[in-house]
């Protein structure tokens, strides 16, 4: 490779980067947003507004890349739908959960996905986990179990929830790597943004509450967060590969203690500390070991959350 390119395709990874960490931050005070807001209104209207935002934007969107038709045919239909009630159920959950818990302890806890990705990658991608990051996820689960003290302090139910979220989100990348296979991008992404649309449609309308004028103010924030992180988000992935701006995503940590501390008061104990330390170590180490085993890296694109999350 000439020096020339060399220092291009350095110049490229740079600018991906400053974009993965401004798209985090965006989604980080999506996040406080939304902690704001299930104080006043019920996670189904939030998910109804967020994804009708959505489903808005990525119907444009389409229509400029192929158009909508191609955008909505898909090989594996069942497997979409599948996938999208995942994440729109995930969205919705972590709206619920932000109103009983801080910002970084939920994050804390969320941090574990890649690890559960990793352990799902198995049974259902076919792939080969090595001793090494099988230890990884041992490893990071035992920062779970540092976060959720049991035996020391009754477990909370909240946060069960959000390793159920987790979960689910694991359970949706997996998905998406599947559906990846025979479908494209745009055709992942449309039907995430209208089955999510058709999911909140169903059992928004039960929970809505019209909103006064600060109500519509942070619910349209909250759609402008979640369409501009990940614009954002895919403009990074353009700039520099998915394997070298996944550790960038573990910021969402940071931005969460400062917005819960400065905003809620909220102050991480030093168990979640410790325990949010040891899941990100056991994630980095993970991705290290996938890149020395040669494999390809890929990071999900989910709107309104990073991938991480």
């Amino acid at each position: 490779m000439s020096s020339t390119a060399s220092v291009s395709t350095e110049t490229s990874s740079v600018r991906g980067i400053l974009l993965m960490l401004l798209a985090v931050f965006i989604f980080a005070s999506q996040d406080g947003i939304t902690k704001i807001l299930i104080g006043q209104y019920d996670a189904p209207q939030i998910l109804l507004v967020r994804f009708a935002a959505f489903a808005l934007f990525v119907t444009l969107w389409v229509a400029k890349r192929g158009g909508i038709k191609k955008a909505a045919t898909s090989r594996r239909p069942v497997m979409q739908i599948v996938r999208c009630l995942l994440i729109a159920v995930e969205i919705g959950l972590f709206a619920w959960i932000v109103h009983y818990m801080p910002l970084a302890d939920v994050h804390a806890l969320f941090a574990a996905a890649p690890l559960m990705i990793t352990a799902l990658s198995v049974p259902l991608l076919g792939e080969v986990v090595g001793i090494r990051r099988w230890s990884a996820v041992g490893v990071g689960f035992i920062g779970v179990l540092i976060i959720l003290r049991p035996g020391v302090a009754a477990v909370s139910p909240v946060a069960m929830f959000v390793l159920l979220g987790a979960l689910m989100f694991a359970l949706y990348v997996v998905l998406t790597r599947l559906v990846s296979r025979g479908d494209s991008s745009e055709t992942s992404l449309f039907y995430m943004a209208w089955v999510g649309f058709a999911f909140s449609v169903i059992v928004g309308p039960f929970y809505w509450t019209w909103p006064d004028l600060e109500g519509w103010f942070w619910l349209l924030a909250l759609a402008c967060t979640s369409i501009t992180g990940h614009v954002l988000f895919v403009m990074a992935l353009k700039e520099a590969p998915a394997a070298v701006l996944q550790p960038y995503q573990y910021t969402i940590l940071v931005w969460a203690a400062l917005f819960g501390f400065v905003f809620f008061g909220d102050i991480p104990d030093l168990p979640t500390v410790i325990g949010a330390s040891i899941i990100v170590a056991s994630g980095l180490y993970t991705l290290y070991r996938e890149q020395i085993v040669g494999r390809r890296v890929t990071a999900p694109v989910v709107p309104g959350q990073p991938p991480s999350k």
